[in-house]
């Protein structure tokens, strides 16, 4: 995953007011590292506005992206751990904790981000992990499969 996941795009703790302001701040991250447009991440939060919050995609777990032509400049990654949780109106999965802002810029891309984030997420430890770490560098580690010195 360190392909995909600048440790600049990653924010620990963050205290947000709403779900529109974690979707911001997600897609804010992914064109601070060179990876969309500002439209681009404008557009992830319309996405949700338009579509609902099916990008609550596990407990606690949020991945919101756009359409690759409204401004993804090359496929990454980017992870924004919230406290307190927010609610993004869908019941059974809320509140959120983790957003992962996703940007690609194909089908295919797209498809090997998800496939990736589904087996990381998939894993109870590895959301724990996530959920705990003290640093960018451990979240990278941690997605990465290397056992964290803690």
């Amino acid at each position: 995953m360190k392909a995909w996941l600048d440790p600049r795009a990653i924010r620990l703790d963050v205290t947000v007011r709403s779900w529109e302001d974690a979707v911001a701040e997600a897609g804010r991250l992914l064109v601070e590292c060179g990876a969309a447009s500002s439209d681009y991440a404008r557009a992830m939060v319309e996405t949700v506005k338009q579509l609902g919050p099916y990008i609550v995609i596990g407990p606690g777990i949020a991945l919101p992206h756009a359409r690759p032509e409204a401004g993804a400049v090359r496929s990454a990654l980017s992870l924004v751990r919230l406290h307190p949780p927010v609610a993004f109106g869908n019941p059974d999965l809320d509140p959120v904790d983790l957003v992962l802002g996703l940007a690609a810029v194909d089908g295919d891309d797209h498809l090997r981000l998800m496939s990736a984030l589904a087996e990381a997420l998939g894993n109870d430890e590895t959301v724990a992990g996530l959920r705990n770490a003290t640093t960018p560098e451990e979240i990278l580690k941690i997605l990465d499969g290397t056992p964290s010195t803690q």
